[in-house]
């Protein structure tokens, strides 16, 4: 047994099915002979159409498998007159048939989590009772899992059956008696958020909460400030109870307190929200706009006429993560700096996820979630400097000169969330970053040998995220929900990449590399008949 995840599933695909026709013949011609040989060394089972398979796959091996049957008459019905007679009362029954496992994986894993996943299948289905004739000698293992005998044994008298039922409330007993699936199926998950979290953060969350107001939390919070400080190059650090569209409006409050007009960058969907947190603050603002999949080079920057000293702010995305694109901070500060103009960043996306040096940035946002690795629910912001003094009237959790007179808490804040992100910092972020860049760096490589599309530009792509422009011929939305029951969590579902078709392989949080079953899924899904778009 390799280390390559175990995959329980509903067989869906054409190859699945033809691994399917081949197991069933290994099994019940060569092994358990019950049918006669042929040269394809196939077995389509008589049930086929009527068939549903639970299939425990490894990569592209077929390791196991299980038939579901609701349409009578059943196999069973052939071999046993008036089964019914024995039964108890029923609303939908259905026959199962075929287990079939090979011998090399013959252990508790692949038989457990094609039960697991069986159990799920017909409770969603409504089945309410099943039966099966269970070989003789596999009798103990079906009364285990709440199967009882009915009737006298079938079959020829070197391969005899034993007709049993199974009530599917004693289903749900059953399901206790074998591994969780999410202990089975590991869950890969390559999602911007949530991303996966540490076990040491969720044990931070669940212990009892603490007074914000106590001398050891505040110790801890201002050593919190003073390593996000450290790591950033930035001079201060607000934390408040929030999302990353928080700490934005933050941002839009403060800068709403300079006179003079502002410039929007946009390349992108995060771009455009950025200009909305503007237009709803009623700052006085241009945009100035760049194609998806570019980003803001000098040369674009020299074009935006600045003669007058017009402009005093500039808000971008760092890293627009609907692209994949990576704006090149360096080149930004310094023409802003040349500009007299105060730079400011969404950096959600990017702090904890790649190398963000804030040096001279006017103000910052983030956020607990995607790569700081902790859970969402803390909005961080970031200046270079200290916020001046509100002389305007602006919502409470808005003004920043608040957090520096209460010394970074004037308000409740979680204590669970705040040691959860103490902890996600305690990662190497050097050995994360280099990491995710190689892993990147590897995926893209792979898919581009495909006829898969990554959108960014190459000299822009951000290490952590590519966003894959997929054929009009494949559905994102399709193609995300079943790698999703193949365990693969990917990008697929906000309203952007639904209407421009596109995926997201992100590394954010406790992230791992892409698996090669998920890129060879990606490449299959390329080919033509396999998913088409509705």
């Amino acid at each position: 047994m390799n280390n390559k995840t175990l995959i329980f599933k509903v067989a869906s695909e054409t190859w699945e099915f033809e691994a399917i026709h081949r197991l069933n013949y290994q099994t019940f011609v060569e092994e358990i002979p019950q049918h006669n040989s042929n040269q394809e060394k196939k077995l389509i089972d008589k049930f086929h159409e009527h068939n549903s398979y639970i299939i425990c796959l490894q990569g592209q091996d077929l390791l196991g498998m299980l038939s579901v049957n609701g349409k009578r008459p059943f196999s069973l019905d052939n071999k046993l007159e008036n089964i019914d007679k024995y039964l108890p009362s029923f609303q939908l029954i259905c026959e199962i048939r075929l287990l079939s496992i090979v011998s090399r994986n013959r252990h508790g894993d692949v038989l457990s989590g094609i039960f697991e996943k069986f159990f799920e299948f017909v409770i969603k289905q409504g089945y309410d009772l099943g039966v099966i004739s269970g070989i003789t000698k596999q009798a103990k293992l079906y009364r285990h899992l709440g199967f009882q005998a009915f009737g006298g044994l079938v079959g020829a008298q070197d391969v005899q059956f034993q007709p049993m039922y199974i009530t599917f409330d004693h289903a749900i007993d059953s399901k206790k008696k074998l591994k969780s699936l999410n202990q089975n199926q590991t869950i890969f998950n390559y999602l911007p958020g949530p991303v996966s979290i540490s076990k040491s953060i969720m044990t931070a969350y669940s212990k009892t909460p603490i007074s914000h107001r106590g001398n050891d939390f505040m110790k801890d919070f201002s050593r919190l400030q003073d390593t996000l400080c450290q790591r950033l190059n930035t001079k201060q650090a607000y934390i408040t109870t929030g999302s990353g569209t928080s700490a934005n409006d933050i941002i839009a409050a403060q800068l709403s307190k300079i006179s003079g007009k502002g410039i929007v960058l946009v390349s992108g969907e995060f771009g455009r929200r950025i200009a909305d947190h503007a237009r709803r603050a009623n700052l006085d603002y241009e945009v100035f706009i760049v194609d998806d999949g570019l980003a803001f080079t000098p040369d674009f920057l020299k074009q935006i006429n600045n003669d007058n000293g017009k402009f005093r702010w500039l808000w971008m995305v760092h890293c627009e993560t609907s692209t994949g694109v990576l704006n090149d901070v360096n080149s930004i500060r310094e023409w802003c700096q040349q500009q007299d103009i105060l730079l400011c960043l969404d950096a959600i996306s990017t702090i904890g996820s790649c190398a963000v040096d804030l040096t001279g940035v006017y103000l910052a946002s983030a956020t607990s979630g995607k790569g700081m690795g902790s859970l969402p629910g803390l909005a961080l912001i970031f200046s270079s400097g200290l916020v001046s003094e509100v002389d305007c009237l602006l919502p409470r959790c808005f003004d920043l000169s608040d957090y520096e007179q209460a010394q970074g808490v004037p308000y409740t804040i979680s204590s669970n969330a705040i040691y959860g992100l103490i902890i996600a910092l305690k990662k190497d972020w050097d050995t994360q970053f280099s990491q995710v860049k190689e892993w990147s760096y590897d995926f893209r490589v792979k898919i581009e040998k495909t006829k898969l599309k990554v959108l960014a530009h190459e000299n822009y792509r951000a290490p952590h995220i590519t966003t894959i422009v997929l054929p009009k011929s494949v559905s994102s939305s399709k193609l995300g929900k079943k790698m999703l029951n193949l365990g693969i969590l990917v990008s697929y579902n906000s309203s952007y990449l639904l209407k421009n078709n596109w995926m997201q392989i992100c590394f954010m949080g406790d992230c791992q590399q892409v698996t090669e079953d998920a890129i060879k899924y990606l490449e299959r899904a390329v080919m033509p008949d396999v998913i088409s778009k509705k």
